[in-house]
């Protein structure tokens, strides 16, 4: 038994009709497709939706239901809004400073580039990374699972950050 790839990855949304143009004009995903629903098929439950589905690459889907009765969407207050969020990886830094200009010039607020990255937050208030691969990414992967057991271990016992990997964004905490 093994799981294959992730079919899609679903989020909520304010508005289809926002969601799906963000993500294809500001991300160049395709639109995959629509479903639209006045009952929700697993549970029966009379619940409309509209559930829209993009093209992320390389076999990957993401989707957004829009719930027109439900309450507002909100977020986790005690999780910080830099931890959920859904990263992309994009060709390499070249094609990751296009998108943040791209995404600049169309009024998107841009943090970054930090080391690797760009961070937005999309029209729903969900945080987004693109990510470009470090050309010595593969050594640094390398690295990275030589410790993962170890950082692992350490983190349960004490929930204090390991110092076995403290090298990886080193240069993110450098002063000038």
């Amino acid at each position: 038994m093994k799981i294959e790839r992730i079919h899609h990855v679903a989020y909520r949304c304010r508005d289809a009709k926002e969601t799906v143009p963000f993500y294809t004009e500001m991300l160049n995903m395709g639109f995959v497709l629509a479903i639209a629903e006045d009952k929700v098929p697993s549970t029966h439950e009379p619940d409309p939706y509209m559930h829209v589905f993009l093209d992320a690459g390389a076999g990957n889907v993401l989707a957004f239901f829009e719930l027109p009765t439900k309450p507002d969407m909100g977020r986790d207050e005690n999780t910080p809004p830099w931890v959920q969020h859904i990263a992309f990886q994009v060709k390499d830094r070249e094609a990751l400073l296009e998108y943040r200009d791209h995404l600049e010039k169309n009024g998107v607020e841009v943090l970054g580039v930090t080391d690797h990255s760009i961070y937005f937050f999309d029209p729903n208030g969900n945080r987004v990374e693109l990510a470009a691969p470090d050309p010595d990414q593969q050594k640094a992967l390398e690295r990275l699972d030589s410790v993962k057991w170890d950082m692992l271990e350490e983190w349960s016992r004490t929930k204090r950050a390991p110092k076995h990997a403290d090298w990886l964004h080193a240069k993110e905490f450098e002063t000038s």
